[in-house]
């Protein structure tokens, strides 16, 4: 099993990407879990909140794990909920830290904040993408793991990530 983790702030197309990379390559995708632990929430969110963000999208991604053999992309992975924690709450509950330690994917698309950001309810930082990519590309670093910067609008985003999944699967076979 390959995961690709499409990864970075809020509105820069990590959805979007995710759903066009899996329709392209006939395989599905894992959406980001705290979507909808949000959504349903009916209140401000707080770090325990984190906790079971993180919790659910590991079950979410196992689930999807059992229904793919080949290919899996990933709308975020567990260092949104680690980067997220640390920058709104200051710290990062050690379960958290302690999965994101040991969880590790084979490829991490980055995705810079060079798009429009896009209003919704759910999204509170249009002013810090620029700063949050910067932290992200520095966890992502420090981890050692394979990643990609994306960049581009529209179909040339799209076009960029592909070549990139496209360049790594290639590797891989060899």
């Amino acid at each position: 099993m390959q995961k690709i983790v499409l990864t970075g702030p809020e509105s820069t197309g990590k959805t979007t990407l995710a759903q066009l990379l899996a329709a392209h390559f006939g395989t599905v995708w894992v959406p980001e879990f705290a979507r909808g632990y949000l959504e349903g929430l009916g209140r401000p969110y707080g770090p325990d909140d984190l906790l079971e963000i993180a919790d659910g999208q590991i079950a979410q991604e196992e689930s999807f794990s059992k229904k793919n053999t080949g290919l899996l992309f990933l709308d975020t992975s567990l260092e949104v909920v680690k980067v997220w924690s640390e920058y709104r709450f200051g710290s990062c509950h050690p379960r958290i830290l302690e999965h994101w330690s040991r969880r590790r994917h084979e490829l991490y698309l980055l995705c810079r904040p060079d798009l429009p950001w896009t209003f919704d309810p759910l999204r509170e930082n249009p002013g810090d993408r620029d700063v949050l990519f910067e932290i992200y590309r520095a966890e992502l670093l420090s981890l050692g793991v394979v990643f990609q910067e994306l960049s581009g609008q529209g179909e040339d985003r799209f076009q960029n990530a592909l070549r990139v999944v496209n360049d790594f699967l290639v590797l891989k076979e060899k």
